[in-house]
């Protein structure tokens, strides 16, 4: 995928050097959702990270200041114009705005450079950041799924299944989220975002 730099941050695909900073927040992941990526020590970790460099879903977050990795985002296509995505950050680095920023700069790519027509993302009922950030993105509710997926089991193996939400977005509910001037021509600021910003 292309390089994104926002003011603090750089996305990028993963890549070899990104394994210590990879297990430090899925060694003990902090949200249900993310129990399955699990990684045990630096080997299951160096091997997660050459897995996912070889994919553009999975991308590393990184500092500008130091380049260390610091969390990740997630786009999965779904044909032709549809893609869920995600966030997962160290929580080391939580409460500066990172996850934000992060997120921000893949809708932007994915509206303006990859031309998707709708985002969605699932949150769980009982990650309230998550769903925080959903809003800020401008993305809508849409609905709850009762008892919806099951990421670990009670003492006696018996699955626990969480309530889900889901949140999307439109590319013109984005464009207007963000204040685009009407009479900028769609195709000029694809154009111009690409070349100025993923160039």
């Amino acid at each position: 995928m292309d390089v994104i730099k926002t003011d603090r941050l750089t996305l990028r695909n993963f890549r070899q050097g990104d394994a210590i900073d990879l297990l430090a927040y899925l060694h003990q992941p902090r949200v249900s959702c993310f129990f399955s990526l699990k990684l045990e020590d630096l080997g299951a970790a160096e091997a997660e990270v050459e897995t996912r460099g070889r994919s553009d879903e999975q991308i590393a977050v990184c500092l500008r200041s130091t380049g260390n990795l610091i969390g990740d985002v997630f786009c999965i296509l779904e044909h032709p114009d549809t893609y869920a995505v995600g966030w997962n950050f160290n929580a080391d680095f939580g409460g500066a705005g990172f996850a934000s920023e992060a997120a921000r700069a893949l809708f932007e790519y994915l509206f303006s450079v990859k031309h998707a027509r709708r985002l969605y993302a699932y949150v769980e009922e009982d990650n309230i950041a998550s769903q925080r950030l959903c809003e800020r993105l401008g993305m809508r509710r849409e609905g709850l799924f009762k008892e919806f997926i099951s990421f670990k089991k009670d003492n006696e193996g018996v699955p626990i299944f969480e309530n889900t939400m889901q949140y999307a977005i439109l590319q013109k509910e984005w464009v207007a989220h963000n204040d685009y001037p009407d009479k900028l021509d769609t195709a000029r600021r694809r154009g111009a975002l690409a070349s100025e910003a993923f160039g």
